[in-house]
């Protein structure tokens, strides 16, 4: 089955926040199905009153990108989960992993003195998934997404989630056809691709902050797009086509220099 494209827009608050909520209505008129937000304690407001704020902004669907399920027990993230998906009339997404590189010394800087094994972490997004259904009910579906990699994480997003994107770094594409190949003999998920690196321009939060584009680009990292909105467009297709790639997540920096490639792809 060939799924319809959508785009999610990754837009932490770096700014004020006149010029954030400014941001988010722009990329809502530029087209994007999701407006997107990370989960970095601390260095921002919280997830859920970013999310709820730009849900009663704009039309958009919201989500986290992603949750870190070591950062809080289970039950809590499944209740902020659910509320967002209520409050905002089911636009709500929840994206949710097992946290970025580096993790456990943001645990330990943080005050928690076990670091929860990786094992463990993905049990604890396990438990999170089955404590969002049980406050959904069966009235209420609120969409997963994963962010994977191990086949452990492969296997569990296969059985729990809605949406599945790899972490992927600079793995070239021949390795990415082989990941999401054998992805696809276990799940059929839509599959999203994070694109952080647009040119030579990395998106806040979306990539280590010393990556370097160039090297991406001379690996065939399919985590790089080019910056020119036709070539943009023809590579997107091709990742659909060969690959299975439908839902496309960019950084807000990229947002309106790229809304005229969500226009041609969705038809709006």
């Amino acid at each position: 089955m060939t799924r319809p494209f959508r785009f999610g827009v990754v837009a932490p608050l770096r700014t004020d926040v006149p010029t954030w909520r400014d941001r988010v209505r722009r990329i809502a008129d530029c087209g994007y199905s999701t407006l997107l937000v990370p989960d970095f304690p601390q260095t921002q407001p919280a997830p859920g009153p970013m999310l709820a704020t730009a849900a009663a902004l704009t039309d958009l669907r919201v989500g986290t990108w992603v949750y870190a399920s070591p950062l809080r027990p289970a039950w809590l993230t499944a209740w902020e989960a659910h509320s967002l998906s209520l409050l905002t009339d089911g636009r709500f997404e929840m994206g949710i992993g097992t946290g970025r590189p580096g993790i456990e010394d943001e645990l330990r800087d943080k005050g928690q003195p076990a670091v929860p094994p990786p094992n463990q972490r993905l049990a604890q997004v396990r438990e999170t998934v089955r404590a969002l259904r049980d406050l959904d009910g069966p009235d209420r579906h609120t969409p997963v997404a994963m962010a994977v990699y191990g086949p452990k994480a492969r296997a569990l997003a296969a059985e729990v989630a809605d949406t599945v994107t790899f972490v992927l770094g600079d793995q070239p594409r021949g390795a990415v056809e082989r990941l999401v190949g054998e992805f696809r003999t276990i799940g059929d998920a839509e599959l999203a691709l994070a694109v952080p690196v647009v040119g030579d321009t990395v998106a806040p939060h979306m990539a280590p902050p010393d990556t370097d584009p160039a090297a991406w680009r001379a690996a065939d990292a399919l985590t790089v797009l080019p910056d020119d909105p036709a070539a943009a467009v023809e590579e997107i297709q091709r990742r659909r086509e060969e690959i299975g790639f439908s839902y496309f997540v960019f950084g807000a920096d990229f947002a309106e220099r790229f809304a005229p490639v969500v226009a041609e792809l969705t038809g709006r």
